[in-house]
Parts: C-alpha cells; sequence; structure tokens
C-alpha cells in the first residue's frame, strides 16, 4: 500500500439502521491499519457487510464480506484475501476503542495469528486483557448510544444478530 495521509486527523462514518457512529483514526500508530481500512472504505468494500457478531459487555463486530451473504454459518470467516501484520501499541482495549479482529494465517493453525485485512471490532466495554495483542487503530468520538444499540439486538447461539444490522462507511476527506 503507498497511499500516504496529508491530514493528520483522518475520520470515518458508519452508517446503521441505528444511527451513525463517528470514528477518528490513530495513524501515527497503526500507519498501515489506518491505511488499510480507509482504502477498503473508499472502494466500497465495507458498504452492505454486516455487524455479525454482537457480545454484550465485549464487542461488536463487523466488516466481513461473507456477512452479506444468507448463509449465516459463513459470517466471520472472511476478508478482503490478505492478512495484516499486526501494529501492537498502548492504546488500550476501552469503550469505543475500534481493533482490527484476528485470522489464523492458514485455515487450521490455532497459532501464528495476524490481523484480518477487514474484520474489525469496537469494544463495548474495557477489555484490557485485549490490550498489547490486538491493533487499535481508532476509537468512537460520536455514537456511542448506537453501539449500544447494536450491542443490545437479539442476536443467536454464534452471537449472529437475528436482523441483519448492515453498515456503509464514508471516509472524511
Amino acid at each position: 500500500m503507498t497511499m500516504q495521509f496529508q491530514k493528520k486527523d483522518p475520520r470515518a462514518t458508519i452508517t446503521t439502521k441505528f444511527g451513525e457512529i463517528a470514528i477518528r483514526f490513530y495513524p501515527d500508530e497503526a500507519p498501515r491499519h489506518v491505511e488499510n481500512f480507509v482504502k477498503l472504505a473508499k472502494m466500497g468494500f465495507f458498504d452492505g457487510t454486516t455487524f455479525h457478531r454482537i457480545v454484550p459487555g465485549f464487542l461488536i463486530q463487523g466488516g466481513d464480506p461473507y456477512s452479506k451473504l444468507p448463509d449465516r454459518t459463513l459470517h466471520g470467516t472472511g476478508g478482503p484475501g490478505y492478512f495484516l501484520q499486526p501494529e501492537p501499541n498502548d492504546r488500550p482495549h476501552k469503550r469505543g476503542a475500534v481493533s482490527m479482529a484476528k485470522m489464523p494465517r492458514e485455515s487450521n493453525s490455532t497459532r501464528d495469528f495476524n490481523d484480518n485485512g477487514s474484520q474489525f471490532f469496537i469494544c463495548v466495554g474495557e477489555n484490557s486483557g485485549l490490550d498489547r495483542r490486538y491493533t487499535v487503530f481508532g476509537e468512537v468520538f460520536r455514537g456511542l448510544d448506537v453501539i449500544d444499540k447494536i450491542v443490545a439486538a437479539a442476536r443467536d447461539q454464534a452471537d449472529n444478530p437475528l436482523e441483519p444490522i448492515a453498515m456503509t462507511i464514508r471516509v472524511k476527506e
């Protein structure tokens, strides 16, 4: 990736049926992750994907292209076709932190986890056990009430919302 940020304060807005979530990024702490997220958002990659995993007190997760498909067993298994090297930093996994989900490099691997190229999560509570193990690359600065509405949605045994919660993401230029 060769994109370079011209501004110090990149931002994005996630729009859902529950309202908007505004995110500011940390390009100094996680430059590759911010660059990747912004690139995918500008391409429209996230549009129509859903928050496919909601865990009260923990997180809401989205960004999987397979979440557009009706087969719910595939939700949470996809990405853009590449992984990112983790960029662990000292940003805490506090309420509103935006971080990348991890995926094994090989489908049968339980070790050597890398960051998924598109799946991300937003913490709905304090999750210090994730600190320095997952890449925090942004934080919600407006819309915490929206993440509370999302995490309160009815869900199945796999933590997938019973009614899809689709998103679109726009980057502020």
